[in-house]
Protein backbone atom coordinates (compact mmCIF):
# COMPACT_ATOMS: atom_id res chain seq x y z
CA UNK A 1 0.00 0.00 0.00
CA UNK A 2 1.59 3.30 -1.30
CA UNK A 3 -0.14 5.47 1.89
CA UNK A 4 0.69 8.73 -0.13
CA UNK A 5 -2.22 8.21 -2.12
CA UNK A 6 -4.61 8.31 1.12
CA UNK A 7 -2.67 10.54 3.21
CA UNK A 8 -1.72 14.09 2.87
CA UNK A 9 -1.00 17.79 4.88
CA UNK A 10 -2.36 21.15 4.28
CA UNK A 11 -1.05 24.41 6.55
CA UNK A 12 -4.51 25.26 6.26
CA UNK A 13 -6.00 22.25 7.96
CA UNK A 14 -5.31 21.15 10.78
CA UNK A 15 -2.33 22.99 11.28
CA UNK A 16 -0.62 21.12 8.30
CA UNK A 17 -1.16 17.90 10.62
CA UNK A 18 -1.01 14.84 8.29
CA UNK A 19 -4.78 13.48 7.70
CA UNK A 20 -6.60 11.44 5.48
CA UNK A 21 -6.99 13.29 2.46
CA UNK A 22 -10.05 15.33 1.68
CA UNK A 23 -11.06 14.74 5.40
CA UNK A 24 -10.30 16.94 8.97
CA UNK A 25 -9.65 13.35 10.73
CA UNK A 26 -5.80 13.31 11.18
CA UNK A 27 -3.50 10.24 11.21
CA UNK A 28 -2.72 11.34 15.22
CA UNK A 29 -6.34 11.32 16.20
CA UNK A 30 -7.41 8.30 14.01
CA UNK A 31 -4.02 6.72 15.86
CA UNK A 32 -4.77 7.68 19.23
CA UNK A 33 -8.23 6.27 19.05
CA UNK A 34 -6.71 2.71 18.65
CA UNK A 35 -4.18 3.28 21.01
CA UNK A 36 -7.01 3.55 23.86
CA UNK A 37 -8.94 0.55 22.86
CA UNK A 38 -11.44 1.26 19.58
CA UNK A 39 -11.61 -1.46 17.16
CA UNK A 40 -11.37 -0.66 13.08
CA UNK A 41 -15.38 -1.27 13.07
CA UNK A 42 -15.88 1.06 15.82
CA UNK A 43 -13.86 3.99 13.85
CA UNK A 44 -15.27 2.88 10.56
CA UNK A 45 -19.13 3.11 13.07
CA UNK A 46 -18.46 6.22 14.28
CA UNK A 47 -16.60 8.04 11.12
CA UNK A 48 -18.52 6.49 7.73
CA UNK A 49 -16.87 8.54 5.63
CA UNK A 50 -13.89 6.67 6.37
CA UNK A 51 -12.46 3.43 4.94
CA UNK A 52 -10.94 0.52 5.13
CA UNK A 53 -7.94 1.62 3.18
CA UNK A 54 -7.57 4.95 4.47
CA UNK A 55 -7.14 3.02 8.42
CA UNK A 56 -4.51 1.06 6.44
CA UNK A 57 -2.89 3.84 5.45
CA UNK A 58 -2.66 5.37 8.17
CA UNK A 59 -0.84 2.28 9.54
CA UNK A 60 1.66 2.33 6.54
CA UNK A 61 2.21 6.54 7.36
CA UNK A 62 2.60 5.30 11.06
CA UNK A 63 5.43 2.35 10.16
CA UNK A 64 7.25 4.47 7.87
CA UNK A 65 7.23 7.33 10.08
CA UNK A 66 8.76 5.39 13.30
CA UNK A 67 11.11 3.49 10.90
CA UNK A 68 12.61 6.61 10.64
CA UNK A 69 12.78 7.86 13.63
CA UNK A 70 15.43 6.69 16.27
CA UNK A 71 14.62 7.33 20.16
CA UNK A 72 17.35 8.35 22.11
CA UNK A 73 16.85 8.81 25.91
CA UNK A 74 18.10 12.62 27.33
CA UNK A 75 21.39 10.97 28.46
CA UNK A 76 22.47 10.10 25.23
CA UNK A 77 22.26 6.56 25.82
CA UNK A 78 20.66 4.09 23.18
CA UNK A 79 17.24 2.36 24.76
Amino acid sequence: MDWHDYIDSDPNVIGGKPRVKGTRMGVAFLLELFAVGWTQEQVLENYPHLTVEDLRAVFAFAHDAAADTRLVPENGADI
